[in-house]
């Protein structure tokens, strides 16, 4: 199993606020250049207009649209298209920064029927709220279905899923605001439209424009609703956050891996914590670091350190350590376990907190709070130590944990599985409208290339 301790920087010279105007108009909250003021307001009642869409929807846009009495949602009942319709148009003409092609979408037929509204009569009311339906429910599947940094998920559960067209449509209708769940790109990861804003402005780079859309992929790799509550870790920035129906409620610093033991990207389903417990030595620190002090320091170092020695990870007793011929553990040709008592300077400190993964990859708790006031933090044999695992325990359990605990190793399931996403972000849009780009402590993003549009 591994250890966590680390680096995460911040670059203030790199840190850039966007200028109001040009992130609303990134986002579509203010008409481009070749949108169309959302002013046509229709001759024909309420009624003439769901008479139109009757008689016009076919297929899933005739089963949404049936099952709510065919009230229309991008346009409103009095005849005014909603601005709604205006951010989507924006969004799907510049796909291709996601590698869509816009033709893929049927923007065209969203402009054209835009065109043709004239006085804003049913028929090209229904024509517009037709066209807007079909444009939105293709784009929300086509970027689900986009391509995206790889990530190692524990389950498909986990993973994006593109959703049916209907499914789609009800979301969107179910919002408080259509305007804003549309501008703000509701059905993706809430970090996805600022970063995506910032892509569209002139402000940047072009070695910055293709950071921004890297990161852009791996954002596409979570989901945006994983469920009520999950945990992202953010391995370049060393931070974990809490989210709570769809928005950051708490975070806090960790410390991740080593650049040559990076934490990986990767999904999974937190299903206890393990108070008291031992860390298992990974195998490769028995052999680099322990077997190489014991040559160095003798015997005393492993009872020094509270390691005990074990044949395999059966085996009910400790061995004597005075038995193992620990050149040949450095050296590869032999093996032992090795696992540290709980507490003292034990490397889990107090608690863990485990999802499967054969990485043995897991978040807890750390003796070494000094940590946690670096600016990098970047340290770890891969796991990821947590600030303050007693805050995170009390948000997964809904109550405090015990901080007394007799006997090693006790495990306390959590009252519902929560995911637990690990990412990579190396452009991080602040909530104050600042876009931060930070180190690159793993290399990741050296290997940036020019999108190509499908």
């Amino acid at each position: 199993m591994r250890q966590a301790t680390g680096r995460a920087r911040r670059h203030p010279s790199l840190r850039r606020t966007l200028a109001p105007v040009a992130l609303l108009a990134a986002l579509g909250l203010v008409p481009g250049p070749c949108a169309i003021a959302p002013d046509a307001r229709a001759e024909a009642p309420a009624d003439s207009l769901r008479a139109e869409l009757a008689d016009r929807a076919s297929g899933d846009l005739k089963t949404f649209y049936a099952a709510r009495g065919w009230r229309p949602l991008f346009v409103t009942d009095t005849g005014q298209v909603r601005q709604a319709t205006f951010f989507l148009l924006g969004q799907v003409e510049q796909a291709r920064m996601e590698g869509i092609k816009p033709s893929r979408l049927k923007a065209v037929d969203l402009r054209k029927a835009l065109d043709r509204l004239g006085n804003g009569d049913s028929k090209s009311l229904a024509r517009v709220e037709l066209a807007s339906a079909q444009v939105y429910a293709n784009w929300v599947k086509a970027l689900r279905a986009a391509r995206h940094s790889p990530m190692l998920y524990e389950s498909e559960a986990l993973a994006p899923v593109v959703p049916t067209t209907t499914a789609v449509l009800q979301s969107a209708a179910a919002a408080p605001s259509l305007d804003t769940y549309i501008a703000e790109m509701g059905w993706m990861h809430p970090w996805y439209a600022p970063l995506r804003a910032a892509l569209l402005g002139p402000a940047w780079s072009d070695h910055q424009r293709r950071q921004i859309a890297l990161n852009l992929d791996r954002l596409r790799a979570i989901p945006a609703f994983p469920a009520d509550r999950y945990v992202l870790v953010d391995a370049a920035g060393a931070r974990l956050w809490m989210f709570h129906r769809g928005k950051p409620s708490d975070s806090m610093k960790v410390v991740v891996g080593k650049p040559n033991d990076q934490t990986p990207m990767m999904a999974g389903f937190i299903r206890h914590a393990i108070l008291n417990p031992y860390w298992n030595v990974p195998e490769d620190l028995v052999r680099q670091r322990i077997a190489w002090n014991v040559r160095d320091k003798g015997l005393g170092y492993l009872k020094t350190g509270g390691f005990q020695v074990l044949r395999d990870w059966n085996a009910d007793e400790p061995m004597d350590p005075g038995l193992v011929d620990w050149q040949a553990v450095e050296d590869g040709r032999a093996t032992v376990v090795v696992r540290q008592l709980p507490g003292g300077s034990n490397f889990m400190g107090r608690v863990k907190f485990e999802f499967p993964n054969p990485q043995g990859i897991y978040l807890h708790d750390t003796p070494e709070k000094d940590l946690m006031r670096k600016d990098e933090r970047t340290a770890s044999s891969g796991c990821v130590r947590l600030e303050d695992a007693q805050r995170l325990g009390r948000w997964l359990m809904g109550k405090p944990l015990p901080r007394k605990v007799a006997t090693p190793e006790r495990r306390v399931n959590l009252p519902e599985l929560v995911p637990v996403y690990i990412t990579y972000l190396t452009v991080f849009p602040e909530k104050s409208g600042a876009l931060v780009f930070r180190a690159d402590p793993y290399g990741r993003d050296g290997g940036l290339t020019r999108l190509a549009t499908r």
